[in-house]
């Protein structure tokens, strides 16, 4: 079968989460994004007003996050350029809020935190395409985990953050932890479509056209584990948009014939709803 429509994006993703009022400042006052519309339990926020990138959910009697749980590893908020990514490392600076990590991967420069229930977040910028490194077989990516050079990147903005990310700042990816990294990695790739890109001891990453990944799945701290219970805090749904209508009919065909025969369902005319084998729910709309 074809493989999924290679314009893939992902256009947004829900997170519940345990306080409102205090996720939607950390993500507007800390991370910079701009806050589009709140209401009572719910809030929305993204540099493009017209079209939320995050939309964040009141949970009404919470619970702590079972940190073995399957669930997110990460949200990774994909920036346009290494200059806007030193922008957000300098407001992270600015707002107190701590690091946790900072990687070169070859393909990328990420940095690593945590929101205020202890989601994860990834901020990062993409080298060029022509420069990602190849395994010896040729296919997919070699991604590495090496120290980031943070003076050099700081290096690349000098005055004082602006208070939001810019225009184009979008969510590049997203990073599950999962009970069973093959049967995860299958589902994305035999059922949706994904071509995997690379893998690590008890992970994998799987992207459409060629990126170094859309979704990236590990076992580290949950293999054999089930989700979290609805009352902790945690992702609630990916929204990934595909270029045209047809893509989406596609789509549609190949779940209708995958193994398995994993359950789907059309919402309205231009969604498609489906869940992995975790549980995560992923939203595929179009253009």
């Amino acid at each position: 079968m074809d493989a999924i429509d290679p314009s893939l994006q992902i256009r947004s993703v829900t997170l519940a989460v345990s306080d409102l009022a205090r996720s939607a400042d950390f993500y507007e006052r800390v991370l910079g994004l701009p806050l589009i519309a709140r209401e009572q339990h719910t809030a929305q926020l993204g540099p493009d007003p017209k079209r939320p990138a995050l939309t964040l959910s009141q949970i009404a009697a919470p619970t702590p996050l079972p940190p073995g749980a399957t669930g997110l590893y990460h949200v990774a908020w994909l920036h346009p350029s290494r200059a806007a990514l030193a922008e957000s490392v300098r407001r992270l600076a600015a707002g107190r809020w701590p690091l946790e990590g900072a990687s070169d991967h070859g393909v990328s420069e990420a940095l690593y935190l945590s929101d205020p229930d202890g989601l994860g977040i990834e901020i990062y910028a993409d080298r060029p395409r022509e420069r990602w490194g190849r395994p010896a077989g040729g296919h997919g990516v070699a991604m590495v985990t090496l120290p980031l050079d943070l003076d050099d990147l700081l290096a690349q903005f000098g005055d004082r953050p602006a208070p939001a990310v810019p225009a184009h700042t979008t969510v590049g990816h997203v990073h599950l932890k999962v009970a069973d990294v093959a049967r995860t990695s299958a589902f994305y790739r035999g059922a949706l479509g994904f071509e995997e890109q690379a893998t690590l001891p008890s992970a994998a990453f799987v992207s459409a056209g060629g990126y170094h990944h859309h979704v990236g799945l590990n076992s580290w701290q949950s293999e054999g584990a089930t989700p979290a219970p609805e009352s902790a805090p945690g992702l609630r749904r990916v929204e990934l948009e595909l270029g045209d209508a047809d893509a989406l009919a596609a789509l549609e065909r190949r779940l209708a014939r995958a193994p398995g025969e994993p359950s789907f369902e059309r919402r309205r005319d231009q969604e498609l709803a489906v869940h992995d084998p975790d549980g995560e729910l992923l939203a595929f709309t179009h253009r």
